[in-house]
């Protein structure tokens, strides 16, 4: 079968992908609103960093499977990665609606980590494999909304039904026709895309990596540049998975209030996606990053003064849109910066330092807020990701 490159070219196998993608992204949206409401009710938890020890193991885990996912992908190839990330998901929902402790929650968002880090990577990179060149950015926007704005739709869906039914057993089943059909559809339907990697490498003209692990953590400027950033941005997503919620319940907000705030956040990172994706494909992207991580520290430093619940959307909101203009902009920049034979490689070796963000930004806001206060956190991790701006403006170059 002759091998062609673009969305249109490619658009069912991209569909299906997409599909996908979805139904991986609301995995965590199950959790997004709910997990540290259900910690302190049903468990009783009150140390924040007892509460935030799921995204530690979760940003850990799925960091550590996203760099085994890009090392293995040219072996063992992206569709075999991707029912592997769907048989690791099959317990999770069955967990969160039976755990009769605290450490059935973590060991599902073990095997969480473990899902996202397969199936998410999986995906990213074959779509990246079927465009080609010219429309990355593009191709990352439509995989990035798909499955952050099922995150966000699914996590205001978990909230109203929490609100409604209770936290447990009903919010979970969501996840039973996740598993179910991601898994079905990455069995049935689903190609695997190493073709089109053997033809994008005879193509290329870009020279490999010495050391694709190296150069993407640190020695490469750009490829460097994007990891740290990438670092910082979910770090502050940490911050916000875990404290935002119990940030709002101290100012007096219910859970379905909380719900709709928290939701904001994730439904714009995920429906801006599909222009801001785009736009790395013309704007320089060094411009984008260094724009959207300016955005997220301006808004997040903003939450110490906010109290009403509209100044909370609007914060919720710009942090999404900052987000929205940095995420396929790192996984574009870095597929622009590789040799495709590299791809796969450098792609996890980001996401790598990417997700142990979410590892880092819950232990640093858990420990603040237990020996401070929840607004030191906040502050932070703000500051953080201002530096982290700085670091895109003087390092990185178009």
């Amino acid at each position: 079968m002759e091998v062609r490159f673009g969305l249109k070219e490619n658009w069912q196998q991209f569909s299906l992908l997409v599909l996908v993608n979805a139904f991986v992204g609301g995995m965590v949206g199950l959790e997004r609103s709910i997990l540290p409401q259900l910690a302190a009710q049903e468990f009783h938890i009150a140390s924040h960093s007892a509460i935030f020890s799921f995204i530690v193991v979760f940003g850990i885990v799925k960091a550590l499977t996203n760099y085994f996912a890009g090392h293995f992908a040219n072996t063992l190839g992206r569709r075999r990665l991707l029912i592997y990330g769907w048989l690791f998901a099959i317990p999770i929902p069955f967990l969160l609606m039976w755990a009769p402790t605290w450490n059935w929650i973590v060991a599902a968002n073990v095997l969480l980590g473990i899902n996202q880090g397969l199936a998410w990577s999986s995906t990213v990179t074959m779509k990246i494999d079927l465009v080609g060149d010219k429309q990355r950015g593009l191709a990352m926007g439509i995989n990035e909304f798909a499955g952050y704005l099922s995150v966000g739709l699914v996590a205001l869906l978990t909230a109203w039904i929490a609100n409604t039914y209770g936290i447990r057993p009903y919010p979970f089943y969501i996840g039973i026709v996740f598993v179910f059909l991601g898994l079905l559809i990455s069995w049935i339907w689903v190609k695997d895309t190493r073709s089109f990697v053997q033809k994008a490498a005879q193509e290329s003209s870009l020279p490999l990596l010495k050391n694709p692990f190296w150069d993407t953590s640190l020695l490469h400027r750009n490829l460097g540049a994007i990891s740290q950033a990438g670092l910082v941005n979910n770090l502050n997503d940490g911050m916000i998975w875990g404290l935002f919620p119990l940030l709002l319940a101290t100012k007096g907000f219910d859970l379905g209030q909380i719900g709709m705030i928290t939701a904001i956040y994730p439904l714009v990172w995920g429906l801006a996606q599909l222009g801001t994706g785009r736009l790395s494909d013309f704007i320089c992207q060094k411009d984008l990053l260094f724009i959207g991580m300016l955005l997220q520290a301006f808004a997040i430093l903003g939450l110490i003064w906010a109290q009403t619940f509209a100044a909370f959307a609007i914060l919720s909101f710009v942090i999404g849109v900052g987000t929205a203009v940095v995420y396929p902009t790192f996984l574009a920049s870095i597929a622009e910066n590789t040799h495709p034979a590299d791809r796969a490689a450098s792609l996890g070796t980001f996401r790598l330092w990417r997700d142990l963000g979410y590892a880092f930004g819950a232990i640093l806001t858990g420990v603040l807020a237990d020996y401070f206060e929840l607004e030191v956190s906040v502050i932070v991790i703000g500051l953080l990701t201002l530096g982290s701006a700085g670091v895109i403006k003087w390092r990185m170059m178009c």
